[in-house]
């Protein structure tokens, strides 16, 4: 341990660690605090879709440079990295108008698209079910990564060759702002020192700040996931989504007829209740990842979420995914939900402490694809660049 660092990160989810890949890239002597063995929260309870293309108009350039950052780092460290694109699939008319008036605000904003015929996607992905897709939307450019080993690499890769110290099982119960530096104090007493601290806390209220989180505006979002067992001899490349998702993602809310087509859907539905859209991505080992809903509580009260999976909402997602995609088996061998923070009012949560320590987190489901290219510009706006 240094006896004192430029920066000291808390936590070690995709968020944070791009703060430290950023900083690092510049000179900065970074330490990351982690409390667990490794992370455990959204970073790695997600599909490991960076998809820009879901975005609204600011952070889809935020995820564009996330693309160029992936990759600079794929050239020199295997972070598992798979540029096998992004479909949107259109199940009626309605959704059709949204992913051509999609295609035409992509054209304006120089981020490449493909509309695709019902007969190319159906040639494209095996199983597509006929009496669903009626076209498609194609983003060559997004990519895939594992979400569950993509994190390690990359920590793995900023300790060889750029610097890192990554201390895990180091819980931080309290920051302070000195005059000439900043203190995280750990549940052992152990001291770390630094210049700044961003504080990148996921979904955490409790330990720190917890009077910040209570009074904002952060929510809690709960998602449900499911994986296949292993497809044998069965390939679906990139991102599948669906017409739920044209319905939901904030890039569609720019389109014209978004409005007047949200406004005929039903308040009451279960799809509404809890927010499914569903989608699919296939993992290295051949199985099928899909999902996913969402449950919402304040900040506050994350605990009214509870532990446990909804299994209506499971197979509820099952039984609408099997109308989209005939896969060769639909048992399903792993189960899980993922937690993720948001902003009511703001695309992120931010708030600096004095001068030196800034909280920087709810950047809800733009994480895995929003993530990089935030962090190098926030990195440049700490520290002045």
């Amino acid at each position: 341990m240094k006896d004192k660092y430029d920066l000291i990160i808390v936590g070690s989810g995709v968020l944070g660690t791009f703060h430290a890949y950023h900083a690092l890239k510049k000179g900065i002597s970074v330490a990351i605090l982690e409390k667990n063995t490794k992370p455990e929260g959204a970073t790695v309870r997600n599909f490991g879709q960076v998809v820009p293309s879901g975005m609204d108009k600011k952070w889809q350039n935020f995820g564009k440079e996330s693309l160029k950052i992936y990759r600079e780092i794929q050239d020199k460290f295997d972070i598992n990295l798979r540029q096998n694109g992004t479909v949107y699939l259109a199940s009626n008319e309605e959704e059709m108008q949204l992913i051509e008036e999609l295609n035409l605000i992509n054209s304006a904003n120089d981020y490449q698209s493909e509309l695709l015929s019902k007969s190319q996607c159906l040639a494209k992905y095996p199983g597509l079910r006929s009496d669903y897709c009626k076209g498609g939307l194609f983003f060559p450019q997004e990519v895939t990564v594992e979400p569950n080993t993509m994190i390690h690499k990359l920590h793995e890769y900023m300790i060889a060759h750029l610097g890192l110290d990554l201390y895990t099982n180091t819980t931080v119960v309290a920051t302070e702002d000195h005059t000439n530096e900043v203190v995280a104090t750990t549940s052992l007493g152990i001291e770390y020192k630094a210049s700044k601290i961003i504080i990148c806390n996921g979904s955490d209220f409790k330990i720190l700040y917890p009077e910040i989180y209570n009074n904002s505006d952060l929510i809690v979002s709960k998602l449900q996931m499911l994986q296949t067992k292993p497809q044998n001899n069965y390939k679906l490349d990139g991102s599948i989504l669906t017409g739920l998702t044209i319905r939901r993602y904030e890039s569609f809310e720019e389109c014209p007829s978004y409005q007047a087509i949200k406004a005929k859907e039903d308040p009451n539905s279960f799809e509404k209740k809890y927010g499914v859209h569903i989608l699919f991505k296939q993992a290295i080992d051949g199985s099928v990842i899909l999902g996913d809903s969402h449950e919402y509580a304040s900040a506050k009260e994350i605990d009214t979420l509870g532990f446990d999976l909804n299994m209506d909402i499971d197979n509820f997602m099952i039984e609408e995914a099997k109308k989209i995609i005939d896969l060769p088996t639909y048992e399903i061998q792993s189960r899980w939900f993922g937690m993720y923070s948001q902003c009511k009012t703001k695309d992120i949560f931010e708030h600096t402490i004095g001068n030196n320590i800034h909280i920087i987190t709810g950047i809800g489901g733009k994480g895995m694809t929003g993530s990089a290219g935030f962090a190098k510009h926030n990195i440049d706006k700490i520290f002045n660049a």
